[in-house]
């Protein structure tokens, strides 16, 4: 079974700024019905919603709770129908400054938790609440959002990206469960993304180091991302699951 996109109901996490709505607008022009999830920004989600129209709404919800996560999954079934497609996307607070990061010998544990209970608890409660609507017709597309500095830690944000590595993980051993039911579960790394709140940090020359060391010369956008996601909840993806596909304009290969 496979959905067009027009026909798809879709939840994304963290979706009110930054990347988040970069896939919520990529979604949007696809024809699907968007469901712009936010924890405190809920200016930005409303604006974004209003922007892109009856099809797309924003819906509070905190995704480290499952009880949060379950009402969202109920709330989007009520406006919208059962969710299709889940994106991962929702980040803990981080600042992509190299400067500013916490060395191993300062690290605190409660700084890895923070990052764990974002990237990894929340992806098992959106896979745990949004199961059921996925399992009952036999079609279901779980995309997490992930780094290519698991590949690549060039520099080296330990707990950010522990906390990823966990995901990729996760994504992998969920798609090995989740495939007989018909459930896809796929990864999107970018790289450093040009320009979002998280990298609003980022020296220029920073980004200029990276488009040179690209095949492409440039810096991958999130619009350039979100069209990857994209992909993966299309039906040109329907017999792909389990991968994780490096988006940063060929600085990583592999």
């Amino acid at each position: 079974m496979s959905l067009l996109l027009r026909d798809q109901i879709v939840i994304i996490s963290g979706a009110g700024r930054g990347l988040g709505a970069a896939i919520a607008a990529a979604f949007a022009r696809e024809g699907a019905k968007v469901a712009i999830n936010y924890r405190a920004s809920r200016e930005r989600a409303e604006v974004l919603a209003a922007r892109l129209g009856d099809h797309a709404k924003a819906f509070q919800a905190d995704i480290r709770d499952i009880e949060d996560t379950k009402r969202l999954v109920s709330d989007v079934t009520q406006h919208f129908g059962s969710p299709t497609t889940v994106v991962h996307n929702a980040l803990a607070d981080f600042s992509f400054n190299g400067d500013a990061r916490s060395k191993l010998d300062a690290l605190s544990w409660a700084e890895m938790a923070m990052q764990l209970e974002t990237a990894l608890q929340g992806a098992l409660n959106l896979i745990q609440a949004a199961r059921p609507a996925m399992a009952e017709p036999g079609f279901g597309r779980i995309i997490t959002i992930g780094t290519n500095l698991f590949q690549n830690p060039v520099v080296p944000y330990h707990d950010y990206t522990a906390a990823k590595a966990a995901l990729l993980s996760l994504t992998r051993t969920a798609a090995a469960e989740l495939g007989p039911l018909g459930i896809t579960v796929n990864m999107v790394s970018g790289g450093l993304l040009c320009t979002t709140d998280a990298s609003g940090a980022t020296p220029e020359s920073v980004f200029d180091i990276i488009a040179a060391n690209t095949p492409l010369r440039r810096v991958t956008t999130p619009e350039a991302a979100a069209d990857a996601v994209v992909f993966f909840a299309s039906p040109w993806a329907r017999a792909v699951t389990g991968q994780n596909l490096i988006v940063d304009g060929g600085l990583v290969f592999g």
